[in-house]
């Protein structure tokens, strides 16, 4: 059985979630789409608890919390405003900064801040498939212009790799990475976690790339550039100055990343995301408020206007 379909417009969406019990029951269904089975003993009937929003196992009297496992998990936010943050963040175009999210629902600005970000976190599949078929690699230096040397070994600058598989001329999934440097090591590593083994890489001339052929992967270097990963880093910075202005910590950059790649890899399916975020909550624990936001706080980064595609 499928999951519930999902509301194609705000006033739909309105109309469907509009307490704290429409929600619940969008949960259930979609967390057991099949019907309810007991996590400890795998029988399929409960009670609903009302007092205490929960499901109990008529068999073994187990009691099962609709957001276990979920980012929602023990959050005092009510149900009705996780999904209107999670609507808002999938089916937006062009997302939701937490400063746009504290606006428009009347919460301070650190409680949108943990709510997107612990959607982001929820968008990272955990076993999620790898790229194959020709490929595009190369990196990009996220940060604005800085006194000194530009491109390779810039200074104040985040480094971010990154690879798209093609299909038919046309880009069809993306990676996104922040790497500590542009080494051989680091770029063999990436590109081995990202894209499955006897694929074609495509490059630039940079020396990191040089082994790949001792990987197991057939190794091009485009002379006439990268067209599709250069235009996916080119997008990413635009992104970045139209939405969030440009600011974004370094220690936070990695979510953003995988926002952006969650939103790319889905952009023909945009409702379908909604469902996607849900879905894949349930196989994450929430982020917690340390490792949202840590002891040190980065320092933040600026996109310059005028330097969109940096090196």
């Amino acid at each position: 059985m499928v999951r519930p379909s999902f509301p194609k417009t705000i006033f739909e969406f309105n109309q469907w979630f509009p307490n704290e019990d429409a929600c619940i029951k969008f949960m259930i269904q979609s967390r057991w789409p099949d019907g309810f089975v007991c996590p400890r003993c795998g029988f399929n009937q409960y009670y609903w608890k009302e007092a205490r929003k929960l499901l109990q196992c008529k068999q073994c009297r187990y009691q099962t919390s609709v957001t276990a496992g979920t980012i929602m998990h023990r959050s005092k936010m009510p149900l009705t405003m996780w999904f209107q943050a999670a609507y808002q963040v999938t089916t937006s175009t062009p997302g939701k900064s937490a400063l746009q999210f504290q606006r428009q629902v009347g919460v301070s600005y650190e409680t949108a801040f943990t709510m997107l970000h612990k959607l982001r976190a929820a968008m990272v599949r955990p076993r999620r498939d790898m790229l194959s078929g020709l490929i595009e690699v190369d990196e990009t230096y996220i940060g604005g212009e800085r006194e000194g040397k530009t491109g390779r070994g810039a200074a104040g600058k985040v480094i971010v790799a990154g690879a798209v598989d093609t299909r038919d001329k046309y880009a069809n999934r993306i990676r996104l990475v922040v790497i500590p440097d542009v080494t051989q090591k680091t770029l063999t590593d990436f590109i081995r976690s990202n894209v499955i083994e006897g694929s074609t890489i495509i490059t630039d001339d940079w020396v990191g790339y040089n082994r790949l052929e001792a990987s197991n992967y057939h190794h091009f270097v485009s002379p006439d550039g990268l067209i599709h990963i250069h235009r996916v880093f080119s997008n990413l910075k635009t992104w970045l100055l139209g939405t969030h202005h440009g600011s974004v910590s370094k220690q936070h950059l990695q979510a953003y990343l995988n926002e952006y790649t969650f939103r790319f890899n889905r952009r023909g399916t945009p409702m379908a995301a909604f469902q996607t975020v849900l879905g894949l909550a349930k196989e994450r624990l929430s982020p917690t408020y340390e490792g949202l936001y840590g002891v040190a706080k980065g320092k933040e980064l600026w996109v310059h206007p005028t330097n969109p595609i940096g090196r």
